[in-house]
């Protein structure tokens, strides 16, 4: 593991700084870790929209096909896919102007990595919000 991929300055950017969390592959599913920081992130103040093929409604919040369906600025994408269709995902997160790019525990994409901090995005990889908080205590 690459520690610039939890480099600390990017993680505060994205969790002190940012307040529209657009979550990637976010349905209604209550058992889906994707639900479960969503909850966290609303708990934490913070506007989530959910991106899902389906485009579902949740936590009171209306979902969207596609980043680029939304029509207000989004400043963190936070990525529930597997490492191999995530890259995409920080690519559409680039050209729709986001602040911060944020894959999940477990989802790695180098290549995507480098191609997101070289347009001058913050970027993470490999560690969850609610991790994060905790070791800030």
């Amino acid at each position: 593991m690459s520690t610039s991929w939890q480099d600390q300055a990017a993680v505060s950017l994205m969790l002190d700084d940012c307040t529209t969390w657009a979550i990637v592959g976010l349905s209604g599913d209550p058992t889906k870790t994707a639900y479960e920081i969503a909850e966290l992130l609303q708990r934490r103040g913070k506007r989530i929209v959910p991106i899902h093929p389906s485009a579902p409604t949740v936590l009171g919040e209306q979902g969207y096909a596609t980043l680029a369906e939304v029509p207000f600025p989004i400043e963190v994408v936070d990525v529930f896919r597997r490492s191999e269709s995530a890259g995409e995902f920080a690519d559409q997160a680039v050209q729709v102007g986001a602040k911060g790019v944020w894959f999940q525990l477990g989802v790695v994409d180098e290549d995507a990595f480098a191609r997101t901090t070289e347009a001058g995005v913050a970027m993470v990889m490999d560690t969850c919000p609610a991790i994060e908080w905790r070791q800030r205590r």
